[in-house]
């Protein structure tokens, strides 16, 4: 998932951030390493977080109801999200120096598989942190995990490459994407990144038969207004369809953005009404 420059440089496949990587630095992710103009990956088999969740918590409300899924992570993101819950785990190889003995526990795709049929979880889910990023460990585990009858979740940002996604696509059967916001704006100043391949991707994945499930952090003063829920709603409604469950998801104050309010439950009931008076049939409220 790389191309070999020259002077020793590679350019990461991974994600749409698609960075160029000099020797001895990392990508936008921190995880990614290039050494001696091959990119290596920090994180395979450096498990930071493994929890049996209720499948409801990804969020998946249409997909296995009432079933509960090994939810599994490693250290990493290449989204900066000012207002991440998992920022902890996700930000720190940006401000730590990381290396494959330090963070996580060691685990192979074998025995993580093996820890979901012990624990009679019907399915694996890559989230806390966005699972592109580590991607080589999540693509041997959905490999096996197919093989056991299991099934395979993403919770992610989206941003991942067109080859990312016809490499995982065999595998991968649920997926909860966040739409962040529906401003450029949001998606640079707040994440780091961009909305348009989100959009795409969204598209391109609805296509591919894989189930989607779409969350919208609603938080003041940022991405709340009335047009741009409306904008969100009729993308879903005439992009994707009316059926595509919609999730509007209550903010609380974490990582830097500690100084703001929660989101007015009136805002999120707000919203759910206009979901639905944009068509969508399933819009849930998060976090009320």
């Amino acid at each position: 998932m790389y191309e070999k420059l020259s002077d020793k440089k590679v350019k990461c496949g991974l994600c749409n951030h698609c960075c160029i990587i000099n020797d001895g630095k990392r990508g936008i992710c921190g995880v990614r390493e290039n050494k001696k103009g091959k990119l290596y990956s920090l994180v395979y088999g450096r498990i930071i977080a493994e929890h049996i969740d209720p499948i409801e918590k990804k969020p998946l409300y249409h997909f296995m109801p009432g079933s509960f899924s090994l939810s599994i992570a490693t250290i990493g993101c290449n989204f900066k999200c000012l207002h991440c819950q998992n920022s902890d785990i996700s930000q720190i190889s940006k401000q730590e120096i990381i290396s494959n003995k330090q963070w996580g526990k060691e685990k192979s795709p074998k025995e993580i598989v093996q820890d979901a049929l012990e624990s009679n979880c019907p399915s694996i889910s890559y989230t806390y942190t966005e699972p592109t990023i580590f991607l080589e460990f999540a693509f041997d585990c959905m490999k096996l995990a197919k093989k056991k009858g299991l099934k395979n979740i993403w919770v992610s940002n989206g941003y991942m490459t067109k080859k990312v996604l016809d490499l995982i696509t065999p595998y991968l059967d649920a997926i909860n994407v966040d739409l962040k916001a529906f401003t450029e704006g949001f998606y640079r100043d707040v994440c780091g990144a961009k909305l348009q391949p989100v959009l795409d991707n969204l598209i391109d994945i609805k296509k591919r038969g894989i189930h989607l499930e779409i969350t919208t952090l609603v938080i003041p003063g940022k991405n709340d207004s009335e047009k741009e829920l409306k904008q969100v709603a009729a993308f879903i409604k005439k992009k994707l369809g009316k059926d595509i469950p919609w999730h509007v998801s209550r903010f609380f104050p974490h990582h830097e953005f500690l100084n703001m309010m929660p989101t007015p439950v009136e805002k999120i009931l707000r919203a759910v009404e206009i979901g639905k008076e944009a068509g969508l049939k399933f819009v849930y409220t998060g976090n009320v």
